[in-house]
């Protein structure tokens, strides 16, 4: 059985479709005091259960909405309940930069696992670490495979690969990998919480089309900086992958502005509601990655191949 938190509504009946179930009934709303309701309206004795609900705005009404509708579930006498998370609550705050502060995603990570979360399944963490967080079985996919083969139809030439900082590059590299072109990495230092400054590029751009892939857009500071890096030295038309659209602060006008030809990104945070028709951001769905690794869950089978 699959109940989809008010974050996840789309995704979670996309994940229906995709597996021929329909969707739990669940009954959620708000009191006059702006306290949350949740209530399960069918039977999930000895289910198993799957919850999908996604960091998104409110991130804290959705963040308590899944801890409530997790441990409503555990007290139905739910055999297992799986949370699924396609965007990791709090992953940006995964280690102490700065004194007196909360580590929030370890917070987050011990409340869930108390609520009565038995497996957490999730995509493309900002720190793979964070599933140490978690003291309960954690499955993280990738999209990886979803945004090189998408660039990949699109046959542009002379093409590059571009990490967006020195610590993507790990990552980036598995897309370079997969699209068989070579790997460039932008070298940048953030100046506050919205603004970064790219300082230089290492690798060959001269005269190419460029990819840049990050995990997520944030305000879009940092895509705009590579952009204006890779135009100085040389790059042709320039192209953006990117794994979680948040778009705050602006950030879908900056991208609109910006000289990218193409902003791409998947449905892990639901953004259609900020993308204009013909907008050049383009939102792929990870609706089939997901139900591929709810099926493999269920049945008892290995979701490692999901991961590569």
């Amino acid at each position: 059985m699959i109940f989809a938190g008010s974050a996840s509504q789309q995704l979670a009946n996309a994940i229906c479709h995709h597996l021929s179930i329909d969707p739990g009934r669940i009954e959620r709303r708000k009191f006059y005091n702006d306290n949350t309701f949740v209530r399960i309206e069918q039977n999930v004795r000895e289910g198993d259960v799957f919850v999908v609900q996604t960091s998104a705005p409110p991130v804290n009404d959705h963040l308590f909405e899944l801890l409530m509708i997790v441990n409503a579930l555990k007290s139905a006498s739910a055999r297992r309940v799986t949370a699924v998370v396609p965007h990791f609550f709090y992953q940006q705050s995964d280690k102490k930069e700065q004194s007196r502060i909360c580590i929030t995603a370890k917070l987050f990570s011990d409340i869930l696992v108390t609520a009565g979360a038995d497996r957490v399944l999730t995509l493309d963490l900002h720190a793979p670490q964070i599933q140490g967080f978690l003291n309960c079985p954690v499955d993280q996919l990738t999209a990886v495979p979803i945004l090189t083969e998408y660039f990949a139809a699109q046959n542009i030439p002379d093409l590059v690969a571009v990490a967006s900082d020195v610590g993507r590059a790990q990552v980036v590299r598995r897309y370079a990998r997969r699209l068989n072109v070579p790997l460039a990495i932008i070298d940048k230092q953030r100046l506050s919480e919205v603004s970064v400054q790219a300082l230089n590029v290492i690798g060959d751009v001269k005269d190419k089309n460029a990819i840049v892939f990050d995990d997520l857009i944030g305000t879009g500071g940092s895509l705009v900086e590579a952009a204006r890096l890779l135009k100085d030295h040389g790059a042709r038309e320039l192209y953006a992958g990117a794994v979680h659209g948040v778009f705050g602060d602006e950030a879908v006008e900056r991208l609109e502005a910006s000289p990218y030809s193409r902003v791409v990104v998947t449905d892990s945070i639901p953004s259609q509601h900020k993308v204009a028709r013909g907008s050049k951001i383009q939102v792929l769905s990870v609706a089939g990655l997901f139900a591929k690794a709810i099926r493999h869950i269920h049945e008892g089978k290995s979701v490692s191949g999901l991961f590569v």
